[in-house]
């Protein structure tokens, strides 16, 4: 089993090396130029979408998750946060459709640049990884599924909220004031 998880270990590696850092930036500015975010992912990328939305909270975003009660109306100067690692979801399109004509800006993450929601979003964040819709054949991950994919987009999220902290000139302390004191 080790074996296993040292060669999951360096594909996340291989990821993080082949990803194009000048990214956080375009997505740190959009965060920041945003008066509202709305994040929304399917199944395990959903998952990581909202460990971001909470670390975006933390920073003192006004941010929250597509389906919560509490998400607001996004309108111009709002950006929508999608996931869409094999580039297409339906419900992905109709949220990304539906901002855009409230004059919301999106960003997509995907793997899939090409495909048709990351072209369709004003801003594209890759992360070079297998999806489950791409872990057949000679190159498949020993990661399961698309788990290649959602554990480089953790790892992405985290250095993104670290280029966020250091733009918006906060500290790790400043981050703790915002978590919840109920657990």
């Amino acid at each position: 089993m080790k074996d296993k998880a040292l060669r999951a270990i360096a594909e996340l590696g291989a990821v993080s090396e082949a990803f194009d850092y000048a990214q956080i930036d375009a997505a740190v500015k959009a965060i920041m130029d945003s008066n509202r975010i709305a994040l929304y992912g399917v199944g395990r990328e959903g998952l990581q979408i909202r460990g971001l939305a909470m670390r975006l909270f933390h920073l003192g975003c006004n941010a929250s998750v597509v389906g919560d009660m509490t998400t607001p109306a996004l309108s111009q100067g709002d950006l929508l946060v999608v996931s869409a690692g094999p580039g297409h979801f339906s419900t992905v399109e109709a949220l990304m459709r539906t901002a855009a004509a409230a004059g919301a800006r999106t960003l997509c993450v995907t793997a899939s640049p090409e495909a048709s929601l990351p072209r369709l979003a004003d801003i594209r964040f890759c992360i070079p990884a297998q999806t489950m819709a791409d872990d057949q054949g000679d190159t498949v991950s020993v990661l399961p599924m698309g788990s290649l994919y959602e554990g480089a987009q953790y790892v992405l999220f985290e250095i993104l909220i670290l280029a966020l902290r250091d733009a918006m000139g906060l500290t790790t302390e400043d981050m703790r004031k915002n978590h919840t004191n109920l657990e």
